[in-house]
């Protein structure tokens, strides 16, 4: 267990990675509490993509306290009051990449919010994941990795995806796209890729 536990990758690491390689240009992150490793792993992203980085908690309690946590990196990120479920429906649609604390009492309801009126596509993680409705998020072919405690990982498809832009229209991608995980069995460890079609080019995260 302990040899295990070895290979198995930081999540905010992790996080960071997906969002550095898929060149992530707004990323939004919900927090239950107050922001921490998660949210450093996307302002180091941040740096890489020269994206924004949009955090959502509840109460001003929850943002001095990241604020406190963060310290001199909190500079770099936009922290937002709120609901994130009315956020992310409507300031945030735009989004390209989200990460959701499926801590959050409403983390459901998040899910869904992503997942409506999406103008571009939308790649979505879930961390603290364990023990939670997964049924919800499985049935939108997601993956839940054994990253720290648990890790949802799916790819929301947006209008352009789905008819709404012209083929090579401003903004819009026409390849499809779907994410295929892997596993070492020397060692144990994921890989995560997305891989792209009619090219075929694929994508590790």
């Amino acid at each position: 267990m302990q040899g295990k536990r070895a290979n198995e990758p930081d999540i905010a690491e992790f996080i960071s990675a997906i969002a550095a390689g898929n060149n992530a240009q707004l990323m939004v992150v919900a927090c239950a509490a107050t922001a921490g490793l998660t949210t450093l792993g996307l302002i180091a992203a941040s740096h890489q993509t020269g994206g924004k980085l949009i955090c959502i908690v509840k109460g001003i309690e929850e943002l001095e306290s990241s604020k406190q946590a963060l310290n001199s990196d909190a500079n770099h990120v936009e922290f937002v009051v709120g609901n994130a479920q009315s956020f992310l429906s409507n300031e945030y649609k735009l989004a390209d990449f989200v990460v959701i604390d499926c801590n959050l009492e409403n983390h459901e309801a998040v899910l869904e919010a992503v997942q409506n009126n999406r103008e571009k596509s939308t790649i979505v993680l879930g961390y603290n994941a364990y023990w939670k409705d997964s049924w919800v998020w499985s049935r939108l072919n997601s993956h839940l990795l054994p990253i720290g405690e648990g890790l949802l990982l799916m790819r929301v498809a947006g209008k352009c995806a789905n008819g709404g832009g012209k083929s090579g229209g401003h903004g819009c991608d026409s390849r499809k796209s779907h994410w295929v995980v892997k596993v070492d069995k020397c060692t144990g460890e994921e890989h995560v890729f997305r891989v792209r079609s009619p090219s075929g080019r694929v994508v590790k995260a």
